[in-house]
């Protein structure tokens, strides 16, 4: 069975596409077989990202470790029973038939609330969740009071994560491995980062989830979309010295690669 990865959460601008490329694209580079569907039907950012990586791939003749996007197969809404949703047939569809040829299954959600995404979170045995290291952002997961020492209760997305747990534990399933993974942090230490990061660490007791190191604010990543590439790929395309801040930005995709955890993976770049 194809070991499930869920890039998600309900905001957009948190990074989900640049997360998913990156551990979709060092995967294939470790020599795992690497699938991926795009659940944004709209905007397609992660698949835009591969394709991307294609035309590149064509126009310089190289051959660069990637994974592949697959697309939703259409269901004749004439095989549906009374109550069943299409969407629920289009994704476990997908998932079935991708499952038997590949080591994992990377998929991307929108930065909304949809059916297709709601049903993705209860297939997760990894669910990564990228989120901004601002009080904004972390809204989305839980409630808090004013001083930003008091959680008040969980939000929507945490209750939408719950009940996704619920559904694999009524099947039977392993409970998810779910991630949060901090991107976006500031180089000093503040006020608002350190308040930031107590209430992470007390939230994550609370509903569980673990906390994971993500990735700087870094003008590099806005340059390698265009081309679809990575991090991983810089020297491949003849970059022959990292400057400082290439170095440390591979250094923080090491990191997050080590904090998934996983199965079969073992980090060697």
């Amino acid at each position: 069975m194809a070991h499930i990865i869920v890039v998600g959460n309900e905001k957009g601008g948190a990074g989900k596409s640049t997360v998913s490329m990156h551990v979709a694209t060092a995967l294939s580079r470790m020599g795992h077989k690497v699938s991926a569907l795009d659940l944004d039907l709209r905007q397609r950012t992660f698949g835009r990202y591969v394709e991307n990586r294609a035309e590149f791939m064509k126009e310089s003749g190289l051959s660069l470790p990637s994974p592949e996007v697959h697309d939703l197969p259409e269901i004749d809404s004439n095989s549906l029973k009374p109550g069943e949703n299409v969407y629920d047939h289009r994704l476990s569809a997908a998932v079935a038939t991708l499952e038997p040829d590949s080591d994992f299954i990377l998929i991307d959600c929108p930065g909304s609330h949809t059916r297709l995404s709601q049903v993705a979170h209860s297939l997760a045995d990894t669910l990564v969740t990228p989120l901004n290291d601002s009080f904004i952002d972390f809204d989305l997961l839980a409630r808090i009071d004013a001083t930003g020492d008091k959680i008040k209760g969980p939000s929507v997305y945490s209750e939408m994560v719950w009940n996704a747990r619920q559904l694999r534990a009524q099947a039977g399933l392993q409970p998810i491995d779910w991630i949060v993974v901090r991107n976006r942090l500031g180089a000093q230490r503040m006020v608002n980062k350190e308040k930031m990061e107590r209430a992470i660490q007390m939230l994550s007791k609370r509903i569980g989830f673990r906390v994971a190191p993500g990735f700087n604010e870094r003008v590099i990543f806005r340059e390698l979309f265009p081309r679809g590439l990575t991090l991983l790929d810089l020297k491949d395309i003849g970059v022959k010295q990292l400057n400082i801040s290439n170095i440390a930005a591979r250094q923080e995709l090491r990191d997050l690669m080590k904090s998934l955890n996983l199965p079969g993976v073992s980090v060697d770049f």
